[in-house]
């Protein structure tokens, strides 16, 4: 069996928003002052980077699930250092199923149903030119715009860990998504 060249050290940097995004979406809000998102992708590209000969995939997609787990190791050995805890393998199972679900819900706002296989390559470039749209939002529309629909949250919910009324999320998580659409189609 062959498998596809190791992609480019250079390459992997493609995915440092769309890996940004899920940490932030992952970071429990007792650790976000202490772990800084950019931080935990700066060590998960730099292990991929190390680890490039160990890759095993393909294909986009598979890239990213590899990625994915080097984020979520890395997630994990982060909490374990600041909690001075012993390996917990349900906080690992936990953290892998929560960042699939996340990555899932932000595929689903692509809204499209992918087949072929060049279908799946244009969904992951979007899905990528998405996680690089959203971080170029002002701050408190890219929260409002991830708790909203990357994390399921209400806007009731999101109003309550803002500190800030139901009618000012909705607005930000409005303007967001129009942000969003503007940055997208500019791209």
């Amino acid at each position: 069996m062959t498998h596809a060249p190791a992609p480019d050290p250079a390459g992997l940097e493609r995915y440092r928003h769309y890996l940004e995004l899920l940490a932030r979406l992952q970071l429990q809000p007792r650790f976000r002052s202490k772990l800084g998102a950019s931080d935990l992708v700066q060590q998960t590209l730099l292990k991929a980077m190390q680890n490039l000969n160990q890759y095993r995939g393909g294909t986009e997609g598979e890239l990213a699930g590899w990625l994915r787990r080097i984020l979520t190791n890395t997630l994990v050995d982060a909490v374990r250092e600041l909690e001075g805890a012993k390996r917990d393998v349900a906080l690992e199972q936990s953290l892998e199923e929560s960042l699939a679900q996340s990555s899932a819900r932000l595929e689903a706002l692509l809204q499209s149903s992918v087949a072929s296989p060049s279908a799946q390559a244009v969904r992951h470039e979007e899905l990528l030119q998405m996680s690089d749209a959203l971080a170029q939002l002002p701050e408190d529309q890219r929260l409002a715009v991830e708790l909203h629909y990357l994390q399921g949250c209400t806007v009731p919910a999101i109003a309550e860990r803002l500190d800030r009324t139901e009618r000012s999320v909705a607005g930000l998580v409005r303007r967001g998504l129009q942000n969003l659409r503007t940055v997208m189609t500019d791209e």
